[in-house]
């Protein structure tokens, strides 16, 4: 967009987790929802640019925490033109809940630390945090070592569960349209998820 080639994006997350959860493990079950979010991004002169940075990240060494594994071997099949794809079964949703809560707590503040650093904006100009909405003592965690108040805190994890890639979406449509998030404000944002992955943005409304 900033190169000019695209003006209006829509940019979507969305998740099924459902599909996926083992319903006999406790551990899982009872955490994920179901659930999409959009946002339309329209280009703008470089003064005006809400997204006033951003940083991600991934590390492989991390994906047996979190992630879905394959049930058999892929098996390709023809697209046309000589393409191919591959398909195969997955089994449940496996996550090793310690470590996750381990690597969030670690990486989230970390990456939006990096990123005011950058900008040069204080913690305190922080209007909102808005995380990946998976738990509670994650955000809270964040915050404390960010030196973000609590209640700065963006969050609806008690009413639809950790809806994934749906969750930062979701959360700011919210907290636009009962009034709480204002145009002018500035939002810190950092989603983590399977892979392990991460990712952070500062956003100006």
């Amino acid at each position: 967009m900033r190169s000019g080639a695209f003006r209006n994006v829509l940019v979507i997350g969305a998740d099924g987790l459902s599909r996926w959860i083992d319903w006999s493990d406790r551990g899982t079950c009872v955490l994920f929802g179901d659930g999409a979010g959009a946002m339309l991004i329209t280009a703008t002169d470089s003064e005006n640019d809400a997204l006033l940075g951003f940083e991600l990240g991934s590390d492989g060494e991390g994906a047996c925490h979190l992630g879905l594994y394959a049930e058999n071997e892929a098996e390709a099949f023809p697209l046309g033109a000589g393409k191919t794809a591959q398909s195969a079964r997955f089994r449940k949703l496996t996550m090793n809940g310690k470590e996750v809560f381990r690597f969030a707590t670690s990486k989230v503040p970390q990456t939006l630390m990096t990123l005011l650093e950058r900008h040069d904006i204080a913690p305190e100009e922080v209007d909102w945090l808005l995380l990946h909405q998976a738990n509670r003592r994650i955000m809270d965690s964040a915050a404390k070592k960010l030196g973000i108040p609590k209640e700065k805190i963006i969050c609806n994890l008690d009413e639809y569960g950790n809806t994934s890639a749906a969750s930062i979406p979701l959360a700011l449509d919210e907290a636009i349209r009962d009034g709480h998030v204002k145009k002018g404000e500035l939002l810190a944002c950092c989603g983590f998820g399977a892979g392990l992955t991460w990712g952070g943005m500062l956003l100006r409304l």
